[in-house]
């Protein structure tokens, strides 16, 4: 016979909330939570989190730090690729749902757990990204998404926690807020059509700052190193970047784009760090890679999005593609500049020692020292010669 422990991926939102007295009084289960931290939380919140989860009613909580396996498997890929989903979304929320489902399957499979839950809805991405992993993975658990199997909206929820005791109020919840250290995701009222901002009380920062600042950002093999000349590890660097940048309002954007479920989706977010070292990396990389190894990049980099996004992160090809982008960032190496300003950052120009633009073969535009003007004129001819045999012949179209 099963046993009746089920672990449940909890965050200490509305979802997640709603799961525990639901599935320990409605479903007569064991409650074991976990939390798996991608950089979202301060070791302050987290324990607030577990506070939350044991009054919910969870007979045990455990909170897991996978900040750095999230960035030596994800966040730096994603760097290395310079992906932003439809040229705007650097992926916030949807690569770390993959790292976070492993570890909780970890935990379910510490505790001998019958059952694993979360709590997704069934109209959104992440319900498709946790099952599928836990599906591949751990088939022999039974998954329960509460939210999804009810079809409950966001008042009922706060209704039904309300008659079991638990205090939530409509206004603190009117926004669904998944952060992590590369960014943070903003769902609510606006997000529901096609033509509403954000407010600005929708966004966890505030903008305070005005003016404008610069700083400088080290590169090493295409991983981030240093900040205004600093050495620190990649994960130090991308807070502090945060915690610079994120005053200004930078790094705040909608994105509407298609989602696993074949439904347009439209989300706000707020991902600073994300969208500088992202813009700053491809600077570097335009002056230190080649025309085929930029182009070649590109489009594997789309793919490897793509798929993250659609969480076939167990796909063999992302391993392939991941061996491909290590080996493009050997001469990734250099130093950028950003100036920020409110609500706007520009990444103003980089150094390199394998800087490709060298100026003994010449300056664009100006003077060349590596071929002559007749060289030009031949070249041009012959490039020009298949074009003038195809207009030839098809001389009359």
């Amino acid at each position: 016979m099963k046993n009746n422990r089920v672990i449940l991926a909890f965050s200490g939102g509305l979802d997640t909330s709603f799961c525990v007295p639901y599935l320990k009084f409605e479903k007569g289960l064991e409650v074991h939570t976990v939390m798996v931290n991608t950089g979202g939380f301060s070791d302050q919140e987290a324990e607030k989190i577990k506070e939350r989860a044991l009054l919910l009613g969870a007979s045990t909580h455990t909170n897991i730090d996978a900040i750095d396996t999230y960035y030596s498997k994800g966040i730096k890929y994603l760097l290395f690729g310079n992906i932003l989903k439809n040229s705007t979304y650097p992926l916030s929320v949807s690569s770390e749902r993959i790292f976070q489902a492993m570890e909780v399957l970890n935990e379910a499979k510490r505790i001998d757990a019958a059952y694993v839950a979360h709590g997704s809805t069934g109209a959104g991405n992440d319900q498709v990204r946790f099952d599928l992993l836990f599906r591949v993975l751990a088939p022999e658990l039974e998954i329960i998404a509460p939210i999804r199997e009810l079809g409950l909206s966001r008042r009922e929820e706060i209704e039904y926690l309300n008659k079991k005791g638990f205090e939530f109020s409509w206004e603190k919840s009117r926004y669904s807020l998944n952060r992590g250290i590369w960014g943070t995701s903003v769902g609510g009222v606006e997000t529901l059509n096609s033509y509403d901002p954000l407010p600005q009380e929708a966004f966890p920062s505030e903008v305070t700052k005005n003016g404008s600042e610069k700083i400088r950002i080290g590169f090493e093999k295409g991983e981030p190193c240093s900040l205004n000349g600093e050495r620190m590890n990649p994960m130090e660097l991308i807070r502090r970047v945060e915690e610079i940048a994120s005053p200004y309002g930078v790094g705040r954007d909608m994105h509407t784009g298609d989602t696993i479920i074949g439904l347009k989706g439209r989300i706000g977010f707020e991902a600073a760090a994300a969208l500088i070292l992202v813009k700053a990396h491809h600077l570097l990389e335009k002056h230190t890679l080649t025309k085929a190894q930029l182009t070649v990049k590109e489009h594997l980099a789309s793919w490897y999005g793509q798929l993250m996004h659609e969480a076939l992160y167990l796909e063999p090809l992302m391993r392939n593609i991941e061996t491909f982008f290590e080996d493009t960032q050997k001469y990734v190496c250099g130093e950028a500049e950003v100036e920020l300003r409110p609500y706007h950052f520009s990444v103003l120009g980089c150094k390199s020692r394998y800087d490709l633009m060298n100026a003994k073969f010449g300056e664009y535009g100006e003077a060349t020292r590596s071929f002559t003007a007749q060289d030009v004129a031949g070249f041009t001819n012959i490039l020009a010669n298949p074009l003038k045999i195809y207009y030839s012949v098809h001389d009359n179209d």
